[in-house]
């Protein structure tokens, strides 16, 4: 896993241009926290590519940026920087040295040089993996800039009148001069609203590269093209088929992504989802005569103790960690935080500068930043159980047939959040401005308009193949951009197994009915995994990533707040409602049975927004 920026420029020589190749190297600095083991440039007449290291496969001969060069002359052919891992790098090898290709080095980036020599973006096609890479054809002067098809790894860009920025991160695309941080309404809009919209960048100007898409740099211009999206397939396999298949799959997927050449480890909740990708990849350890799988969980001082169901979480994850994690024999560790770890100062500030975005979900992103801090004193590499409550349809709302049938994002039905004028701490004016409701609608009826069917379907199985496209192609963003940002701001790099393509496609036909078969969520998982797990965690209900139930946190969060409105100087107050604030800071604290603690996540919100606005100097444009 790696962090990339560079610049594309037809004007200038970056070879011999010392001001634009700084200017591409301040870029290249902002990466740092996600590759901390080695760095390069590489410039060209019209291209700058700068890499930031974090060494997984081939250690001492995968340096980037990697160059390929035409054998009878010796001139660069082809120059990429890659972010990433394709897991089917070795075949691909193998296929390319019968066609006569010749490799330096043991790494996936060379094979990824190489394939494209030979199939050109064609080869794009052929990986599986989770990659985002930049490449520059010296022979036409262009830049392909390629993200893969779930879109676990970012990639950011930012036209110019000459040519293009780019970026893992929008902060390295904000470090270049030509780059303003401008937040407008969409800006403003997507933020608020917490709606995802493929290709959105959040900064006025900056776009962010859909999964499964190629943008192509040239002279004449930029163009777009979506190599890969999910297709509507008849389903002809029946249960014990279709169950069979996804195990097959599931062993072939998490026997792919153990491959590393540095310490790797899994996240452990005790739900199925990562319960079922630790046991899997304990069971394949022990074939191959490895030691024990190395397992992590987070937790919180008194927090199984002090237990309390809420709306979500009707059991703590503690008793079933321990219990998974015996059952294979796992080498495992619990993280534990205290409110004092929550609020640290550094460590929300390290969030906020992961994100690039006041997007916060409070003491959750401060919580998962610091397990992953931890974990990368230990380990380099984990797996995660990420992503399968979209593919299998493991969500409570799934299941609930008003959030299924409302004419909005199934998330958001029946919620209370930033739409809520009433329970809002932003302004009156600004809300009319933006009208977010309006904004989330045409953000779903584009989704719909999206969704590829079959037919001769049932109305309830035409919906229910729109609610699991919704999830897979927006709501899964939300969640994969957040647990990126959060493991590479610590250089850990995460692999998600659940959205490997095969996977999502195989499990995105097959019927609900047969998604359900057991009545139960996520039945197609929980048949395929269930000779691997205890009964226990085989049955246990869908239970989120925790949050701390501790009221001195609350408490802490709502002094924080009180100090930021007493401050006449603080830049957010241009947005908010100081009245609304005040009255919230007084009103009685939430507690474990409320609807989400949501005046707690309200008050987080605007914390981080005006540690965006102080740290970032965005300029904000209402109107």
């Amino acid at each position: 896993m790696c962090g990339i920026a560079g610049t594309v420029d037809f004007t200038r020589d970056f070879a011999s241009d010392r001001a634009a190749a700084a200017d591409a190297q301040a870029m290249t600095d902002t990466m740092a926290c996600r590759g901390p083991d080695d760095e390069g440039l590489w410039t060209a007449r019209h291209a700058a590519l700068g890499h930031r290291r974090l060494a997984i496969i081939d250690v001492p001969g995968g340096r980037q940026p990697m160059t390929v060069e035409d054998p009878a002359t010796g001139e660069t052919r082809l120059a990429i920087v890659y972010s990433g891992e394709v897991y089917n790098f070795t075949e691909l090898r193998a296929d390319l040295e019968q066609r006569g290709h010749r490799f330096r080095t043991d790494s996936d980036t060379e094979v990824v040089l190489h394939g494209w020599l030979e199939w050109g973006e064609d080869v794009v096609e052929r990986l599986n993996g989770m990659f985002a890479f930049a490449l520059w054809d010296t022979r036409a002067d262009e830049l392909f800039l390629v993200r893969d098809r779930m879109g676990i790894k970012p990639l950011y860009y930012y036209p110019t009148p000459d040519g293009v920025l780019f970026g893992s991160e929008p902060k390295a695309i904000l470090a270049h001069p030509r780059a303003e941080a401008v937040m407008d309404l969409d800006g403003l809009r997507e933020v608020l609203s917490h709606v995802k919209t493929p290709g959105h960048g959040g900064y006025r100007g900056m776009h962010e590269v859909r999964p499964g898409s190629l943008v192509r740099i040239r002279r004449e211009g930029l163009s777009i093209r979506r190599y890969w999206q999910l297709e509507a397939l008849q389903h002809t396999d029946d249960q014990e088929t279709s169950v069979a298949h996804v195990r097959e799959l599931l062993d072939d997927i998490v026997h792919r992504q153990l491959i590393s050449d540095v310490p790797l480890c899994s996240l452990l909740s005790g739900g199925l989802d990562s319960s079922a990708i630790t046991a899997l990849a304990a069971q394949q350890l022990k074939a191959q005569g490895g030691g024990p799988v190395r397992s992590f969980s987070v937790d919180f001082v008194g927090y199984e103790d002090a237990f309390a169901a809420d709306p979500m979480r009707d059991t703590p994850d503690g008793p079933f960690v321990r219990e998974l994690a015996e059952y294979v024999k796992a080498d495992h560790e619990a993280i534990t935080l205290s409110n004092d770890d929550l609020m640290n100062p550094d460590a929300r500030a390290a969030v906020l500068r992961a994100r690039d975005l006041p997007l916060s979900l409070g003491d959750m992103d401060t919580s998962l930043y610091l397990l992953f801090k931890a974990i990368r004193g230990r380990s380099t590499v984990a797996l995660s159980g990420e992503s399968a409550d979209e593919v299998f349809g493991g969500y409570r709302w799934f299941h609930d047939a008003e959030a299924v049938n409302a004419d909005t994002f199934p998330w958001m039905a029946g919620r209370i959040g930033p739409m809520d004028h009433s329970r809002s701490f932003f302004d009156e004016g600004l809300l009319a401005e933006l009208d977010l409701p309006g904004y989330v609608d045409q953000s779903y009826r584009d989704a719909l308009a999206e969704v590829p069917h079959v037919d001769g379907v049932s109305a309830t199985e035409r919906r229910m193949r729109e609610v699991c496209y919704l999830h897979l192609t927006r709501f899964v963003q939300i969640l994969l951009d957040r647990k990126d940002r959060m493991s590479m701001a610590s250089g850990l790099e995460v692999r998600v197994p659940f959205c490997d393509h095969r996977l999502v496609q195989y499990v995105f036909n097959t019927p609900w009915a047969l998604k359900t078969f057991d009545g139960r969520e996520k039945s197609l998982l929980r048949a395929a995994a269930k000779d691997v797990l205890p009964a226990s965690i085989v049955e246990r209900v869908k239970s989120p990533y925790p949050s701390t139930q501790d009221p001195a946190y609350e408490k802490a969060v709502r002094g924080d707040l009180a100090d930021l409105v007493a401050d006449t100087a603080a830049p957010v107050r241009s947005l908010i409602d100081v009245a609304k604030v005040r009255d919230a800071i007084d009103a009685p604290a939430a507690n474990a049975t409320t609807s989400l603690e949501v005046d707690r996540a309200q008050m987080e919100n605007v914390l981080q927004l005006d540690a965006w606005m102080r740290s970032y100097r965005p300029t904000i444009e209402t109107s």
